[in-house]
């Protein structure tokens, strides 16, 4: 993982820091609407109301959705933009590499050069794109979000912190068992691809058929995995939801807070699922193009030279 990051970073560096402003700003702003929204809350619950102070409060709330949705448009068509730099250059590097190949009389496997550069570098550009700024943002929107929580009412920010940790274990345990089938998945596409692209397609059909197969199987397990982790991330979500309604509904029974701070709480549990989701996506999709990032570097960099 860290020579893919040290790739993507060293062609890219300078777009990669603007990305990672832009997401530092995103993050910040990320728990301000839930603290007008305590406050408009608490406001329409009082004994007296107040209209001007309500219309302040939605002017200011929808201020800072504007200006957060304007830096998250910004980041999110930079970010593109890179993505699409980088399938260029890979491209361009594979192609290269091969014509070299060529002239020096190696056999080329065509087969593998066409799944490389249709489909796994335009797989391992997207990403690229995002690389740095994408967990910098649902990171620092967690941490904004949960420290919100926390300092409203400890209580309700313990329940949110608490959803996080057999996630990420069930993660962890998940994704090893899925980065095995991606490789192997992604060697058996390219070995067909080579077979479909021999000169006599005829003798070689019963083997492409048995990768075919080979591919089915591996994306069967593949999808076993990941849906069992889904299920159980999807029941700590739910457990997370109600925890902190019972909590925070006895909390108000009891005087102990109000309910624009539950209601608040609530809300930021839905926005600390988003970023946790993403980020599970995110360490899925970092481990996944590690292996193809290694993959690509047989067809890219030379193997080393024996030791004598």
């Amino acid at each position: 993982m860290i020579q893919l990051y040290k790739a993507i970073w060293r062609v890219s560096w300078r777009r990669q820091v603007l990305l990672v402003l832009l997401s530092l700003a995103i993050a910040a702003l990320a728990a301000a609407p839930l603290e007008f929204q305590k406050r408009i809350v608490n406001l329409l619950t009082a004994d007296s109301m107040d209209l001007d102070r309500l219309y302040l409060l939605g002017g200011g709330m929808l201020g800072v959705i504007l200006v957060s949705l304007s830096a998250k448009s910004a980041r999110g068509y930079l970010s593109g933009l890179l993505g699409e730099d980088v399938i260029r250059m890979i491209r361009r590097r594979l192609l290269s590499e091969a014509e070299n190949d060529e002239a020096n009389g190696k056999q080329l496997r065509r087969g593998t050069l066409t799944t490389a550069i249709s489909a796994e570098a335009e797989e391992l550009g997207k990403f690229a794109g995002a690389a740095y700024s994408e967990p910098v943002v649902q990171i620092g929107t967690l941490i904004s979000v949960i420290a919100f929580i926390s300092s409203t009412q400890p209580m309700l920010g313990l329940i949110a912190l608490s959803m996080i940790v057999p996630q990420t274990v069930i993660v962890l345990i998940s994704q090893r068992k899925v980065n095995i089938y991606v490789a192997l998945r992604v060697r058996a596409l390219r070995a067909s691809t080579d077979h479909v692209n021999a000169e006599k397609l005829r003798d070689a059909a019963e083997e492409v058929l048995a990768r075919f197969d080979e591919i089915y199987d591996t994306r069967r397990r593949m999808f076993m995995w990941k849906t069992s982790a889904k299920f159980l991330l999807s029941t700590i979500n739910g457990l997370g939801t109600v925890s902190v309604l019972m909590l925070g509904g006895w909390l108000v029974l009891e005087g102990r807070t109000d309910v624009g701070t539950v209601v608040a709480a609530t809300s930021g549990l839905s926005r600390i699922q988003g970023p946790t989701n993403f980020l599970i996506a995110f360490y899925r999709q970092v481990s996944s193009n590690r292996i193809k990032f290694e993959l690509l570097r047989e067809l890219i960099v030379p193997p080393p030279l024996p030791k004598t």
